[in-house]
């Protein structure tokens, strides 16, 4: 158990490979951690270039206010 809410089982193992199950809550995100570490990379990613756009109306808006 992961707290109270999330449950992991041992669904099978064979060789090298053990395979889980996962239950847990609708609107508990599960990722496997390339994918989440990716997600991660894209949302910094998103909010340099969401500030950076944010920084250059501004600045254009203050241009145009000295003309």
């Amino acid at each position: 158990m992961i707290g109270e809410k999330i449950e992991i089982t041992i669904v099978s193992v064979r060789g090298g490979q053990v395979k889980i199950g996962i239950q847990a809550p609708s609107d508990v995100a599960i990722y496997r951690k390339e994918l989440y570490e990716k997600i991660k990379q894209e949302n910094v990613k998103a909010a340099g270039e969401s500030k950076n756009a944010k920084i250059i109306s501004l600045a254009e808006i203050i241009l145009k206010d000295k003309k």
